[in-house]
């Protein structure tokens, strides 16, 4: 059985974004969970253009949680939809409103609509690190072999 995590969320603006869902599951095994647009009125994403897109509520990470933004795949198949910092970090300490930067890397302006389902949150544990200063790090058999070292 999958281990649940509890997070708090609270609508940011209560009296206008009460019809707009809550981050959810859409199916059983989901990893992430879908993130809909809270926009006003329908906004256009011109091909190459960037926008913040609010989605009407904020949450508190447990310490030693992360949430993982990332785009969603249909909408990058099908429109070239993406996210300018891929995937965005929410750290346990941020409590502000949760804001989706899409681009559109397409060649046609894509409308998001109030209610889209614009991107998926993934939910993390992660460890702290300390970083320990040495004169030289043991050998491995990739060693220094960078980007595409093992071909293509």
């Amino acid at each position: 059985m999958p281990d649940t995590t509890v997070i708090k969320c609270c609508r940011v603006r209560p009296e206008k974004d009460a019809d707009i869902p809550l981050p959810r599951y859409m199916t059983p095994h989901s990893a992430g969970m879908d993130i809909c647009a809270a926009v006003e009125h329908p906004a256009a994403l011109a091909p190459g253009e960037i926008l913040l897109i609010p989605t009407g509520f904020a949450i508190s990470l447990p310490e030693g949680v992360e949430a993982q933004i990332r785009p969603r795949s249909g909408l990058a198949v099908k429109h070239g939809i993406g996210l300018i910092n891929s995937p965005g970090t929410i750290d346990a300490d941020y409590r502000g409103e949760v804001k989706i930067a899409l681009i559109n890397f397409g060649k046609t302006p894509y409308i998001i609509n109030r209610g889209d389902r614009i991107a998926q949150m993934v939910i993390n544990r992660v460890c702290s690190a300390d970083f320990e200063l040495v004169d030289a790090l043991d050998d491995s058999l990739r060693d220094t072999g960078g980007f595409g070292h093992t071909g293509i």
